[in-house]
């Protein structure tokens, strides 16, 4: 996925960041100068057996507990590289970006990110970043909000 040209598509303003590779969340946070707070990480997750990409502060956790009774779920559980690859097999592994819908994914994203005005999240790969207005993230999204995330 071109982050970037998704982006200009749907008319979203953003800020184009490049760093030196970050293989983290809060590892993009250091490499921008911003808060782990403000860093959106993507994690995929199976709900009973169906995935969903969370997406929550780089400074936070799932309670997959949590999670399963936002969701109604019987069990959440992480999903691992291999399904990551075949689920984002144009972005780097752990650099997916915040957008379910064009993998067909429904995008939960957790309360405390969703009360910050910007965010930041990588673009793909492990050396490019954006940063756009938290709302223009939401309406592009179409993130459904909920509480899932525990502050580490």
């Amino acid at each position: 996925m071109d982050v970037e040209k998704y982006l200009t598509e749907a008319g979203v303003r953003y800020t184009s960041l490049t760093h030196p590779e970050a293989y983290t969340a809060q590892e993009v946070a250091a490499e921008e100068h911003v808060s782990g707070d403000m860093v959106a990480k993507s994690v995929l997750v199976h709900a009973d057996d169906k995935p969903v990409l969370c997406v929550l502060p780089a400074s936070c956790k799932i309670d997959l507990g949590k999670l399963a009774e936002a969701l109604e779920v019987k069990k959440c559980r992480l999903a691992d590289e291999a399904e990551l690859g075949k689920v984002f097999p144009d972005v780097e592994i752990g650099a997916e970006p915040p957008f379910g819908k064009p993998y067909g994914l429904e995008t939960l994203v957790d309360t405390r990110l969703s009360q910050c005005r910007t965010i930041t999240f990588t673009a793909g790969t492990h050396r490019q970043a954006v940063q756009v207005a938290y709302d223009d993230y939401a309406a592009l999204a179409e993130a459904k909000v909920l509480d899932f995330a525990l502050h580490l």
